[in-house]
């Protein structure tokens, strides 16, 4: 086998969401999922710590530099709520949206594993404390950033979930959009009736 695999990562998360549909989480062995990508265990932990990471490795951290990065570069008249999408729809279209049908797989490994429901929280927070930092950056106060961050990963969630149904077709992009304006209707309601 040659010193150098190309798309290696993307092999080993291939070849670990197949064999994790078919014989569950906890009954596959990263020996296995390196040789159904037809490399080495050594290939795999030199791009993974563990055979739970090929589900939440790269391109969660990728996302979250994307998000951080497009917060702080949104234009400073941009609402937090807005910026705060606007990075996520930047994240959606540049890692995520060419990869809806191996998301719903993921998810439903996700779901069927208490381990992975833990990790996933974990990787929530992780992109939480990233939107908060960057909305502090452009100037809002740590306790309005953190609500924001919060509420940021719930429309992200709530948006996911929608674009992963079967038979759903529009973009990542627009979910997140419709998830936002949803909220935006919630809250000017309780306001109307508060008023």
């Amino acid at each position: 086998m040659p010193r150098w695999e190309p798309n290696a990562v993307d092999r080993l998360q291939e070849a670990a969401i197949e064999l994790f549909a078919e014989q569950g989480f906890d009954r596959t062995t990263v020996a296995e999922i390196a040789e159904r990508a037809g490399l080495t265990e050594r290939t795999f932990f030199n791009h993974f710590p563990s055979k739970r990471e090929v589900l939440f490795g790269p391109r969660s951290q990728h996302q979250q530099h994307v998000v951080g990065r497009e917060i702080v570069a949104s234009p400073v008249n941009l609402a937090p709520l807005d910026a705060m999408v606007c990075g996520l729809q930047a994240a959606a279209d540049e890692i995520l949206e060419g990869l809806r049908e191996a998301s719903i797989r993921r998810r439903a490994i996700i779901e069927a594993s208490p381990e992975l429901q833990e990790r996933d929280d974990s990787k929530r927070a992780a992109l939480t404390a990233v939107i908060a930092e960057a909305l502090q950056t452009r100037g809002l106060d740590a306790d309005t950033a953190l609500l924001t961050a919060r509420v940021g990963v719930l429309i992200h969630q709530t948006a996911e979930q929608r674009w992963v149904q079967p038979g759903e077709r529009r973009p990542l992009r627009y979910h997140l959009s419709e998830v936002l304006r949803t909220l935006r209707m919630i809250v000017a309601e309780n306001f109307a009736r508060d008023a």
